[in-house]
């Protein structure tokens, strides 16, 4: 080859291979963007986290990777378009790239928003990142319903990006919507029976609760728009439908603000003259008792003139909701009130028991006894 025909190369060259040059460019601008949001977003997750906002750091991890794609998604469908000037096969191809490119952005959009609503749904309930926790219960919901709109929101563009009328689209969707809703109406009413929960918030996500009318108790685990799964106490997964909530009483014990300590117990008649004693003493041990809360109501009093004893009514309530705690401080309480009533006054508390009065009394002759077998 001669330096003439090297020359007439190069020179036919940009013009010629253009095309190259052109991907070339466009890949290596690809590969010089990841390079350059990845270390954006390192640097600025750095700072921001020193910040301890809620949203800023989670702004710029949920745009990371979908600017990453949407760069590599460009690169590939301009690339498309310059390859089918030059080869045929992706001229059919390429008749497309419009479509993706418009179709691809809308769903990179909406999975970021997806990935910081996530992101921030955790934040607005965890100790970690507020001062003031919010309800997960309602902020869940809160989450669900824009999650809701997103949806359709996406799918509403994705089909305006193929020039269908969207007017025909909702009058289509909301007769569908009256047929389906005849169809459906146990979903719709476990749908609307789940936003009430989400409303009314009578009870939350970690939260004990009983019914008196239905065979339902244990813990609240996951509150859907359809059903909700309450974990029973002997660990079985335990799926209500939302709808029922919606006609039954429903029983909070995790809301409670006191346990209730109430029992009633007896002495004997032959301790009678150390009841007032034995009353005051123990109204005196609950009124110091650390776990005992004086600002609710305290009563200890005789009650009743039983059959067999002398009723005396304890009713108190303790400090803590814990169940195993409160098992403990009444406990405490019970063995303080036995110290009391057989310690101090020696006295007893009587149990179910029968005796026979015999005015005359009672002989036993033996030799009766004998003639008689």
């Amino acid at each position: 080859m001669t330096f003439q025909h090297l020359e007439t190369l190069i020179l036919q060259f940009p013009h010629k291979y253009l095309w190259f040059v052109k991907l070339c460019a466009i890949f290596f601008g690809a590969a010089v963007g990841t390079v350059a949001l990845t270390f954006i977003q390192r640097f600025l997750i750095k700072i921001l986290k020193r910040t301890h906002k809620i949203w800023d750091d989670a702004l710029v991890s949920s745009l990371y990777r979908p600017l990453i794609i949407l760069l590599w998604l460009l690169a590939v469908t301009y690339s498309i378009d310059i390859l089918q000037k030059i080869f045929s096969i992706f001229a059919d191809i390429s008749k497309g790239t419009d479509v993706i490119r418009r179709i691809g952005v809308i769903l990179l959009l909406a999975w970021m928003i997806v990935r910081f609503l996530k992101r921030i749904e955790v934040r607005f309930y965890d100790p970690q990142y507020t001062v003031h926790p919010r309800d997960k219960t309602a902020v869940t919901a809160v989450s669900k319903i824009i999650l809701f709109i997103l949806i359709v929101a996406t799918g509403l563009f994705i089909l305006q990006s193929y020039d269908i009328r969207i007017s025909g689209v909702l009058a289509f969707g909301g007769a569908s919507a009256i047929i389906a809703g005849f169809a459906a109406k146990d979903v719709l009413a476990n749908f609307f029976g789940g936003f009430m929960i989400y409303l009314d918030r009578p009870f939350s996500v970690g939260d004990w609760i009983a019914s008196p009318d239905r065979d339902i108790e244990g813990t609240v685990e996951y509150i859907g728009w359809r059903l909700t799964r309450i974990r029973t106490f002997d660990k079985r997964p335990l799926y209500v439908p939302n709808s029922v909530f919606s006609s039954v009483a429903v029983v909070n014990p995790s809301r409670m603000t006191n346990r209730r300590i109430k029992m009633t117990f007896g002495v004997r008649y032959c301790d009678a003259k150390k009841i007032s004693g034995i009353v005051k003493d123990i109204k005196e041990m609950l009124g110091n008792h650390p776990e005992i809360d004086s600002r609710t109501t305290l009563f200890v009093r005789l009650i009743n003139l039983g059959a067999y004893s002398m009723d005396i009514l304890v009713y108190t309530f303790t400090k803590t909701t814990e169940w195993i705690k409160f098992q403990e401080v009444q406990e405490d309480v019970l063995l303080k009130i036995v110290d009391i009533i057989y310690d101090k006054y020696q006295a007893e508390i009587t149990s179910p028991r029968y005796s026979i009065d015999m005015p005359n009394g009672l002989i036993i002759n033996p030799e009766d006894r004998i003639k008689n077998v």
